[in-house]
């Protein structure tokens, strides 16, 4: 569906609207036309835009206009150059997937705050809806604790209903716990309807993508791997994502895996090989993905490391 749709090969655009310090230079500068440019260039038919709450809630929960304008904008210039969005919450008030770096917390216990995500998301829909032909949505990204999941399940249920009544034909993505693993694809609720697809991660091995990473204590960031000493072959990946291959063919949906990448400590050769092997795997089964990350945030494919492997690179996203 996502194929056909014209959201099959993406990049995200993380560290713009979300993991940032917020400040105008920021929200004004880190993407400009010249990077939507780029991108189009690359031959990808998508990007994604991770988004965080307050950039359109104040504390009471009240809206700011300035905050749906900056994504106005945002989508003018990915229409003018060819490109669909898929527009993903990564932070509500009283969720992140950041453990280490945030916060929020109670999202899944409180109605209130369940309140305020399901009125952002109406507003998202009011004022999106119409472009269904160029926009997805995503719900929220990675739910991290499996007992999060009943919940999370009823909560989104709930939200997509009334998202429907201002965007009935909308692509909504939903992802399951672990940070959006594909072996927990199957714990999700059927899909609410034929428009919702699930919606997966995958940063694996972690220990070969994210070694050196210095944000989370689940890495020794001193150790280094190449990517031959890793055994990853595609049989890997194919086992990875068996459960939600089969979760999305008995609901009569499709995949999407809104994140992969490898970190900047990473030779460009072996992040070539990465790609090149979880690629493979995307393509037999017709999943469409979404490469973090565009620019910098340890992942940017356009960075300067990149610059000799880049043309072979770009043929793997």
């Amino acid at each position: 569906m996502l194929k056909n749709k014209g959201f099959y090969k993406g990049v995200d655009l993380g560290g713009w609207f979300s993991q940032c310090d917020y400040s105008e230079e920021r929200l004004n500068s880190f993407i400009t036309e010249k990077d939507i440019i780029k991108i189009a260039s690359w031959g990808v038919d998508h990007v994604r835009i991770p988004v965080d709450y307050n950039i359109f809630e104040n504390d009471d929960g009240t809206y700011k206009e300035d905050g749906f304008d900056r994504i106005d904008r945002a989508l003018e210039m990915c229409e003018k150059h060819g490109l669909r969005v898929v527009l993903d919450l990564h932070k509500t008030a009283g969720f992140s997937f950041d453990n280490y770096g945030e916060s929020e917390s109670g999202f899944f216990d409180s109605e209130a705050l369940q309140e305020r995500f399901y009125r952002l998301w109406e507003q998202f829909a009011s004022r999106y809806g119409k472009r269904s032909d160029s926009v997805a949505f995503e719900l929220l990204n990675e739910v991290t604790d499996k007992t999060f999941i009943d919940a999370w399940n009823v909560i989104s249920h709930k939200c997509i209903r009334r998202i429907r009544a201002f965007a009935p034909d909308t692509v909504i993505l939903v992802g399951s716990y672990h940070n959006n693993s594909a072996p927990a694809v199957p714990d999700l609720a059927k899909p609410y309807d034929d428009k919702v697809v699930y919606n997966f991660h995958c940063y694996e091995p972690l220990k070969f993508t994210h070694q050196g990473a210095y944000w989370t204590d689940v890495i020794n960031k001193d150790e280094r791997f190449t990517f031959d000493e890793s055994n990853i072959t595609p049989e890997f990946f194919e086992q990875l994502f068996a459960p939600a291959i089969e979760a999305a063919r008995l609901n009569n949906t499709s995949l999407y895996c809104g994140e992969y990448g490898v970190i900047d400590c990473v030779s460009p050769e072996d992040t070539v090989k990465w790609y090149r092997c979880i690629n493979s795997v995307f393509e037999k089964h017709g999943i469409a993905r979404c490469a973090w990350n565009y620019k910098e945030m340890d992942f940017g494919l356009s960075d300067s490391r990149l610059d000799g492997v880049r043309e072979e690179l770009l043929k793997y996203l």
